[in-house]
């Protein structure tokens, strides 16, 4: 797909896709809770998909409307009722499904194999298959190479508390989830706080959850009831149109009903830094979960040092966060961000190569990137590696940029936003 620099500024408004991370664990807490679980503003793109055809192979009734694909209705078989699929678990392109499945798989009665597509079939699994296997849990990876396909056990597990080496959502909520089958009460603890929507929606659902500084502790064996889930929209969507507003001059963009979880909101924090502008309006809650509409408009921006614990409330939005790097004044340095290595690409060193085809001025350090701003950026040939946070960075970039951009496999932005392009489209 090819695209051109914009040659005036953005305007208008956006309905965001709903929230990727509280749609996957909508469906799963809906089918592990007894009742149903009527799921609006959920995100019908491949990932959440794949969360979605796992569970009916388990047994689980779900119904998509056919004429709102966003609206999701969870007809629950309660916690010990899922049943023995009939084929292997395929989670497609999604890490989520497959770590927090498998903390799901662990306790149950049954043996499944959890797989996905070839991107996930290289993706670290020892991070979970250690604490699972301190639960007593049964996990192995089939080809012994600690990535998927893994092969689920399902047995009793006890209780254990787990310090983990890295700052995790998925690695903290495959445990936790893990721990609603246990026989005691399991608890977390990480290096920094990472993304919290597990734990406010099992609370939601009726689990009891209690967090406290960098760690988090379940309780077994809770009566889960299915409850209204009313899914914000993803920011980590949102970021592409927050960096073209506040890249192109003259822009003005209003996303609505943009979720603003202090576990997520890096980005924004990042731009106030940066000089840029965001004004929240309509802030509101739903589920513990908080959500406004954001107002973006175009300010000059300048470098500013991204590291530590900022880093788990960004991870996914680094790259698009290094575009607006590239045509802000001043160096910007990444730090603490070698967790990008191991996500749908290695994303730290595509960023780098990828940037420096457009002209700028980059350097690849070990944890992450410094990038040298305020150089003119050109087209360029840029392979996306079917990675959609890559695809849809460098769709931005293209605005901003002389001459013509080509993204090789730029329909990758399906896994988590189909109508990212049209939307893009719509404030040019």
């Amino acid at each position: 797909m090819k695209f051109h620099a914009c040659s005036k500024p953005l305007k208008g408004r956006l309905n965001i896709p709903g929230d990727k991370s509280i749609s996957h664990r909508a469906v799963m807490f809906g089918s592990i809770a007894q009742g149903d679980t009527e799921i609006t503003n959920f995100l019908p793109g491949a990932d959440c998909i794949s969360t979605i055809n796992c569970f009916r192979q388990m047994g689980v009734s779900i119904d998509i409307d056919e004429e709102n694909n966003s609206h999701v209705v969870v007809h629950g078989n309660g916690l010990h009722g899922l049943k023995r699929p009939e084929d292997v678990l395929d989670c497609g392109n999604s890490g989520t499904t497959t770590r927090l499945l498998a903390g799901i798989l662990a306790g149950q009665d049954f043996a499944c194999v959890l797989t996905g597509d070839e991107s996930i079939q290289k993706r670290p699994m020892r991070r979970i298959i250690t604490p699972l296997t301190l639960m007593g849990g049964d996990i192995e990876s089939v080809r012994e190479n600690d990535c998927a396909p893994l092969l689920i056990n399902g047995t009793r597990l006890q209780g254990i508390h787990y310090n983990s080496p890295v700052a995790s959502a998925q690695v903290k909520s495959c445990i936790l989830l893990a721990g609603l089958y246990a026989s005691s009460m399991t608890s977390v603890t990480e290096p920094a706080i990472s993304r919290n929507h597990t734990e406010l929606m099992l609370r939601n659902f009726g689990a009891e959850v209690r967090c406290e500084a960098f760690s988090t502790q379940i309780q077994p064996n809770p009566v889960l009831k299915g409850c209204k889930v009313e899914v914000p929209g993803d920011i980590s969507s949102a970021a592409y149109f927050i960096a073209a507003a506040a890249m192109i001059p003259d822009s003005s963009v209003t996303l609505r009903k943009v979720g603003t979880n202090p576990t997520r909101d890096g980005i924004l924090r990042v731009l106030q830094n940066m000089g840029g502008s965001v004004e929240y309006k309509h802030l509101s809650t739903s589920g513990g979960e908080p959500f406004a509409d954001l107002k973006i408009r175009y300010a000059p921006l300048h470098g500013t040092t991204i590291e530590g614990s900022l880093i788990p409330t960004l991870i996914d939005e680094i790259p698009i966060i290094a575009v607006m790097a590239a045509t802000a004044e001043g160096d910007t340095i990444i730090r603490d961000a070698q967790e990008l290595r191991v996500k749908e690409s290695n994303r730290l060193d595509i960023m780098v190569e990828s940037l420096s085809k457009m002209g700028v001025d980059v350097e690849a350090t070990s944890d992450g990137m410094i990038i040298h701003g305020g150089k003119k950026l050109h087209g360029a040939v840029i392979d996306s590696h079917k990675d959609h946070r890559i695809a849809m960075s460098f769709a931005i970039a293209s605005l901003v940029a002389e001459g013509e951009t080509e993204i090789i496999d730029a329909d990758c932005v399906d896994i988590s936003y189909p109508n990212f392009y049209e939307d893009l489209e719509s404030l040019i």
